[in-house]
């Protein structure tokens, strides 16, 4: 079954497009900031060097295997990078997403995560999950706005950050049932549903 087959996605405002060795000043500024990278699962990039290597190892290497939904998110007048969504293709199928400070809160995580959730749907993936740290909401509510549905919590020593965190796992399944949840996390860490 063919995946990630298009290299780029375009939405009304946005290009989704591959990282290239040219977006790594971008990469910097992007990966750089400390508040961005929070709750983010590495640690920010300092030096232009530092951006390159995260490039290489985090996109380049992927890139050269041929399927890969790592796209960065470029608003279409300038087609820079503001930030990056992806979708990785181990079991957990798991979307992750970020974007400068300047450019959270206008939408364009939702509008990029509704191109590539299409565009994985139309390639055949059954479901995808997405998880989030409970101090981070804002990030909770962009799942819910693709139409992802909270299924459980669970707390992990989380690396390579060596903290421990509570996190919020939301799915959205395509060809399988409304009632399967994907269950690594909840039989791998100590879980539970919470209810507001």
């Amino acid at each position: 079954m063919p995946f990630a087959n298009s290299p780029r996605l375009v939405t009304p405002r946005l290009i989704l497009r591959r990282f290239a060795p040219e977006d790594i000043p971008a990469m910097l500024a992007i990966f750089s900031d400390r508040e961005v990278n929070t709750f983010l699962p590495w640690f920010p990039v300092k030096t232009l060097e530092e951006a390159r290597a995260f490039y290489e190892e985090r996109y380049a290497a992927q890139y050269r295997k041929g399927e890969s939904y790592q796209y960065a998110i470029c608003r279409k007048e300038e087609d820079i990078p503001i930030g990056y969504i992806q979708l990785s293709l181990d079991e957990g199928h798991d979307l992750g997403y970020g974007l400068c400070r300047e450019c959270q809160g206008q939408g364009f995580a939702t509008e990029a995560g509704e191109a590539l959730l299409r565009r994985a749907r139309a390639d055949g993936l059954d479901y995808v999950t997405a998880t989030h740290d409970v101090n981070n909401p804002k990030s909770g509510a962009v799942m819910r706005r693709l139409g992802l549905t909270y299924r459980y919590s669970y707390e992990e020593q989380w690396m390579p950050k060596d903290i421990p965190v509570v996190f919020r796992l939301y799915q959205k399944n395509f060809t399988r049932g409304d009632g399967w949840t994907y269950p690594l996390y909840r039989e791998k860490y100590p879980s539970f549903v919470e209810t507001w």
